[in-house]
């Protein structure tokens, strides 16, 4: 459940302040993970990431003049594997029409995190933001593809709030933004749901003050029966699961819920990047203050049974620029987009932004399993 970005010198100075990255990889097959060296990554906090690499994958061609390039990042947790369900042919994204970078978002366990870091393992793996995730994939835009314009950003979730902090960062970046489920803001609601996963892992008796002295069992178990919880609605799991049902779904989830110290860091340092995300406080505007600095072509899709990002600041985010707004109709909640197919819009909106306009998606299955 990423991956939205004047500055195209404005990218391109980010070489000049940070160095060269280096691909290890010059000739990948397509769709192969691959990594850009980024050496000792300075975050906006001053905190370093000390031999810092960034996961990625590339889908499609770039054309002769750089136009067709849309950078994907992954939601809290994904991986740019995940994401691979969603590029191709006649999918969300025409891996024919555009060239499709996917990038792992740092703390993921695949670019560097707590649970992979030789040298800041675990707690000693610095706090990290949004913005920084942003910072990490103009790097990659610029020092490994020298791209300095991009045709899209787009994302879910994690990925859709990194779409909204690259339209600020860099709004002269790209020609289009596109959040899936995404938020320039969370919200109170939102910031009490990730504090309460990151509570019950460490609540774990093997906790240990961040040091854990054995498997999480417990404290996964009990983030991971939240996260359910929110992730579609309760009409969803009413529908989903009989009451005498119930107990097997809680044992499949309890034994799903396995972990050591660097996976619970890894989502505990991605969490506290959600709850720390407020594009508004960070520029010192107001939602609709920020909203107009925006130059990117921007859509939204939201939902109104989301129960993991709340989808106001996004609606309102749009609102004041006049964005076209799409609203999914669905109890499959925040997990909408593997019930109701976004990907028709998305292309349109690609092709030509002028031809999408706000509407409503109706689900109708109502809680069913189509393809985004």
């Amino acid at each position: 459940m990423k991956r939205h970005w004047a500055h195209g010198l404005a990218l391109l100075a980010v070489v000049a302040a940070g160095g060269t990255a280096r691909a290890q990889n010059p000739a990948p097959a397509e769709g192969a993970q691959q990594f850009a060296e980024l050496g000792d990554f300075k975050l906006r906090s001053g905190g370093v990431i000390h031999d810092f690499r960034l996961g990625y994958r590339t889908l499609g061609k770039l054309n002769a003049d750089k136009s067709n390039a849309v950078l994907w990042p992954t939601w809290v947790g994904g991986t740019t594997h995940d994401l691979l369900a969603f590029a191709g042919p006649n999918n969300v994204i025409d891996t024919g029409k555009y060239f499709v970078i996917l990038v792992d978002a740092i703390g993921n366990g695949v670019s560097t995190s707590p649970s992979n870091s030789a040298k800041q393992r675990w707690m000693d793996f610095p706090e990290m933001t949004i913005r920084d995730m942003v910072e990490s994939e103009a790097r990659l835009v610029t020092e490994v593809f020298h791209i300095s314009h991009l045709r899209a950003v787009m994302g879910i979730s994690m990925g859709g709030m990194q779409a909204f902090e690259w339209m600020e960062a860099y709004p002269q970046a790209m020609d289009l933004a596109i959040s899936i489920a995404g938020s320039p803001q969370s919200t109170s609601y939102d910031k009490l749901l990730w504090t309460a996963e990151i509570d019950a892992i460490e609540l774990d008796p093997a906790w240990n003050h961040g040091r854990p002295t054995g498997p999480l069992t417990r404290g996964f178990a009990v983030s991971d029966e939240i996260d359910q919880m929110n992730l579609t609605s309760p009409a969803y799991r009413v529908a989903h699961t009989a009451p005498a049902d119930f107990d097997r779904y809680l044992a499949e989830l309890k034994k799903k819920a396995v972990g050591d110290g660097g996976t619970a860091w890894d989502q505990i340092r991605q969490r506290q990047a959600i709850i720390t995300h407020d594009i508004p406080a960070e520029f010192g505007v107001t939602l609709a203050e920020a909203a107009r600095r925006v130059r990117a072509k921007l859509l939204v899709f939201v939902v109104p049974e989301d129960h993991m990002v709340n989808p106001y600041p996004a609606t309102q985010f749009a609102e004041a620029i006049g964005a076209p707004v799409v609203t999914v109709d669905s109890i499959c909640g925040h997990g909408s987009f593997q019930c109701v197919s976004v990907g028709p819009i998305v292309a349109r909106f690609l092709a030509d932004p002028r031809a999408v306009h706000s509407e409503t998606l109706h689900d109708s299955g109502q809680a069913g399993g189509g393809k985004p």
